[in-house]
């Protein structure tokens, strides 16, 4: 595909972001994640407060080295990724990143959005010192785990437990992203 990159997210972004992380999360969290949850967090009321989030993402993120890159076809946002250093207490955020979210939309999937998405979330992320890179992902989330796994991401011994109504287990993976 030609016509397609990855570039940083502008304000007028936003709500074809929040958008596609609607009906990703619709269509990839469904069997994930309990009854009502995706539906109070993918609602309308919800839309709007993520539209908002991506708007103070694209232009005015807690720091330059908090990022949210948007994946294009003909000009059409079909994905996007956001990054920023990690939080986790046992890791170093000078070191290490986290890959805080990176959803393409349905309709748009299979096409590499996601791996040229996480390529260029990579190169950004060396490009700025980082050698580590880490996201979660839900323990049952097969589709993710294949995803990151066959671009080298590994479980790295961490789980967390979410209180959803019910408790979800998420797991931790992470990747060496410095020059080797």
């Amino acid at each position: 595909m030609a016509d397609a990159g990855v570039r940083p997210a502008r304000r007028g972004d936003a709500a074809a972001v929040a958008d596609i992380q609607v009906r990703a999360w619709r269509h990839g969290y469904r069997d994930l994640l309990p009854e009502g949850v995706l539906d109070r967090v993918t609602g309308p009321e919800a839309a709007e407060a993520w539209r908002e989030r991506w708007r103070q993402a694209a232009t005015d993120p807690p720091s330059p080295r908090h990022r949210l890159l948007v994946a294009v076809a003909s000009d059409l946002v079909v994905g996007f990724a956001a990054h920023a250093p990690a939080e986790d207490p046992d890791l170093d955020p000078a070191a290490t990143a986290e890959l805080i979210t990176l959803l393409v939309d349905p309709v748009h999937a299979r096409a590499g959005h996601g791996s040229r998405l996480l390529a260029a979330t990579a190169d950004i992320l060396r490009e700025d010192g980082f050698r580590t890179l880490v996201t979660w992902t839900f323990e049952d989330d097969e589709v993710t785990r294949t995803f990151l796994g066959s671009a080298g991401w590994a479980p790295d011994g961490t789980a967390r437990t979410l209180d959803m109504g019910e408790p979800i287990r998420q797991i931790r993976l992470h990747t060496d992203i410095s020059d080797r």
